[in-house]
């Protein structure tokens, strides 16, 4: 910097300038488009770059460890033997055969054994884990592997076990059925292309054996079930045969027709006769009824068959009595033709009821008889029926015993059958394999080249790279302009500080010399400019320089700030009132034993405090921070005072407002208030937060300004304020980091 050796005098009035703030802050609605995606990539672009070349690092690593791989594949149909097919004596030959069945049985762990014994699988490293050495990677899965894992978990199989060579064989093969047809196709990768060819077709020859085994150990086995069914199935049809010819036997069923038609024969034979008697019962019993009831011998019975003696003799009372009445009709009743015609007739009458009487008693001694006869032809017309029904019921029961015994011979006759059936299976192979297209050596390796995973590998680390860009952009909460700011009340930008080498902040030759440090002097200038423009277009008399956190640069630009002013000519008294960790003292390395703290602690005057530095600046470092007093509003106040009658400007290097108390008395009692944000690494939220307490404080605005800026990361930046930081500007500047 240049230091004026002739200040100007500033006592002299100023003419009335407008003063408008440089930098005024509007908000602004997030706008991301093409222009803000470059500028991202842009900004970001070494740590694009440095995942790029670790993913890339771990993808050559893995690349390299890839070894050429080849794959051989065959296709066969499995489909029901033709013999079984045309076979009509079973119907369950006929089912399709289950392909998906016949798929799972080519995976089987009895095929998968053979096939590694068979082709010396477990000799080869490729399936084999044990005969593999370790590489860099695999220690580390084991390391990380060990760590994650629990030690009550079972330990790993030992290097002699099948299990790892199982596996490592079902992942190099595939069987899998073509759609929904009957061809299945198996594959083999192996990094031997002889190898990957004989799999697939040792694979289906162990196939055939296998199913082979498999049907003839089923049928064989079905074979003793049968057999053991027939045999207990011919001791349940002998049973029921013997069963129903003991019951005949015992029973003594008749089976013949012609004995059951005689018995039919005897029982009609036995119903006709009882009807016979019934009715010549009945006919007796009508006779004797009118014999019985009439009073005229003469007249008895004459609709009812009797003998001829009594008929003639009643032809013979009718005929006298027909000549009785004649003769009375000639002479009278006194004649004696008449009476000796009357006595014959008495005679007659009483021969005839003498006939009468003597029928009427052959009669009732011939229905006694009919009775007899009936009761007898009853009682065997009811043994007929009994001997009938006891018969039919000893037909039924042995009907439904044969009947038994026919069920029972029906299935012995089915499971004959049956055993025929397995025997004829039993010559017949279980499935058919037609061998579509056997395995043959692969001539290339499958998959793509090296080249082009490594050209994957590239564009997908460039994705992940870029993509971790964008995330850790939006996950930045920094404040980097005065745009992220802008919604907060009450507050004037003071403009950015640009980021100051180290040998330059080490150096106060740097600071105090005559060499001037381009925009780090500018900037100090518009902060000192944006001061004046806040305090109505004069410099303030007291200045509070403070931030949200310790490290963020306020001792440098309050340093930088009364470099400024005393170049300028301008009497200055900068204060170091971080009293718990103040260090401005390296910069003037004024060599005071006391300080800030003795004063307070009443251990030193004012006056004994103030070191007055060559560029013109008075001083008054933090002096003994054991003593750590607390800042009284009437030291501030006398310091500010003494500074006011010497025509000084007092700049407070004060402590974080976030830290300590005193700031906020302090900044109470100057009159502006100087907050330093550093660039990317102060937060929003501590920023709003610390500005609140700083307004709490005193009713006024509040100077911000960005300190620790890098110029040419922020001209990547879409903000409006990165235009500052063109490069056409710091072509200007001749801007070197």
């Amino acid at each position: 910097m240049t230091i004026s050796t002739f200040p100007p005098d500033r006592n002299v009035p100023l003419p009335a300038v407008h003063y408008e703030p440089r930098f005024q802050a509007e908000m602004k609605s997030e706008e991301f488009d093409l222009t803000s995606g470059l500028r991202l990539i842009r900004r970001r672009l070494v740590m694009i770059v440095a995942v790029m070349m670790v993913l890339m690092a771990a993808s050559i690593v893995l690349i390299s460890g890839l070894n050429p791989s080849y794959h051989a594949a065959s296709r066969l149909m499995i489909h029901k033997p033709l013999a079984t097919a045309l076979s009509t004596g079973d119907a369950g030959n006929n089912a399709p055969v289950n392909v998906t069945s016949e798929t799972e049985r080519l995976l089987s762990r009895s095929v998968t054994e053979r096939i590694i014994r068979d082709l010396r699988l477990d000799e080869r490293p490729e399936f084999n884990p044990a005969l593999r050495q370790a590489s860099v990677l695999d220690e580390i899965r084991a390391t990380l592997r060990g760590l994650l894992v629990s030690s009550d978990k079972p330990s790993q199989p030992s290097g002699d076990s099948i299990e790892p060579i199982i596996q490592a064989y079902y992942k190099a093969l595939s069987v899998w059925r073509d759609g929904q047809s009957d061809v299945v196709q198996i594959g083999f990768t192996a990094g031997d292309p002889e190898l990957a060819a004989a799999v697939p077709n040792r694979l289906i020859s162990i196939y055939l054996e296998e199913r082979k085994d498999s049907i003839r150990g089923s049928l064989d086995t079905a074979q003793a079930w049968i057999g053991q069914r027939i045999a207990e199935q011919q001791d349940r049809a002998r049973a029921a045969r013997d069963a129903a010819d003991t019951y005949q036997q015992t029973m003594g069923v008749v089976q013949s027709g012609d004995e059951q038609s005689e018995q039919v024969k005897a029982i009609v034979e036995l119903s006709d006769r009882q009807t016979k008697i019934g009715q010549s019962r009945t006919d007796i019993q009508d006779t004797i009824a009118a014999l019985e009831a009439a009073r005229d011998p003469s007249l008895a019975a004459q609709n009812k068959a009797v003998p001829d003696s009594i008929g003639a003799m009643q032809s013979d009372l009718r005929a006298q009595q027909q000549d009785l009445a004649r003769l009375l009709d000639i002479y009278g009743n006194d004649a004696a033709a008449v009476v000796d015609l009357r006595a014959r007739i008495d005679r007659s009458r009483t021969d005839l009821g003498a006939a009468v009487d003597r029928y009427l008693q052959s009669m009732r001694a011939k229905l006694s008889t009919l009775d007899d006869e009936d009761r007898t032809v009853r009682s065997a017309l009811a043994a007929a029926y009994e001997q009938r029904s006891r018969s039919s019921l000893a037909q039924t029961e042995l009907g439904r015993l044969q009947r038994i015994a026919d069920r029972e011979q029906t299935a012995l006759d089915k499971l004959e059958e049956q055993r025929r059936g397995l025997a004829g299976q039993a010559m017949l192979p279980g499935t058919e394999l037609e061998v579509l297209s056997p395995a043959a050596v692969p001539l290339a390796p499958q998959g793509r080249s090296r080249l082009f995973y490594l050209i994957g590998a590239f564009f997908a680390s460039i994705s992940v790279a870029v993509t971790a860009a964008f995330v850790v952009e939006m996950m930045d909460r920094t404040v980097r302009s005065f745009d992220q700011i802008s919604g907060m009340a009450r507050i004037v930008p003071a403009g950015f500080v640009p980021h100051l080498r180290r040998k330059d902040r080490r150096d106060p030759s740097r600071l105090f010399g005559q060499t001037q440090i381009g925009m780090f002097d500018e900037a100090i200038r518009t902060v000192m400019i944006s001061l004046k423009q806040a305090n109505g277009g004069k410099l303030p008399n007291s200045i509070a320089v403070t931030s949200a956190h310790s490290g963020e640069g306020k001792s440098l630009v309050a340093g930088s700030l009364a470099i400024e002013l005393a170049a300028n000519g301008t009497p200055v008294l900068l204060v170091d009132s971080d009293i718990r960790r103040g260090h401005l003292d390296t910069l003037f390395r004024s060599g005071l034993k006391q300080g800030l703290n003795d004063f307070l602690s009443g251990q030193a005057g004012l006056e004994d405090v103030v070191h007055h530095h060559p560029s013109g600046i008075d001083f008054i470092p933090a002096g003994n921070p054991r003593l750590q007093r607390r800042m009284r509003m009437t030291d501030v106040a006398e310091i500010i005072e003494m500074a006011r009658n010497r025509g000084q400007i007092v700049i407070f290097d004060s402590a974080p407002v976030l830290a300590s108390a005193d700031t906020m008395h302090l900044t109470a009692l100057t009159e502006r208030t100087l907050m330093i944000v550093q660039w990317a690494k102060t937060s929003r939220r501590a920023a709003e937060f610390c500005l609140q307490q700083l307004r709490s404080a005193r009713n006024a605005d509040i100077v911000v300004a960005i300190n620790n800026v890098k110029p040419k990361r922020h001209a990547k930046y879409n903000f409006r304020d990165s235009e500052l930081y063109a490069r056409s500007l710091m072509k200007y500047h001749d801007f070197k980091m």
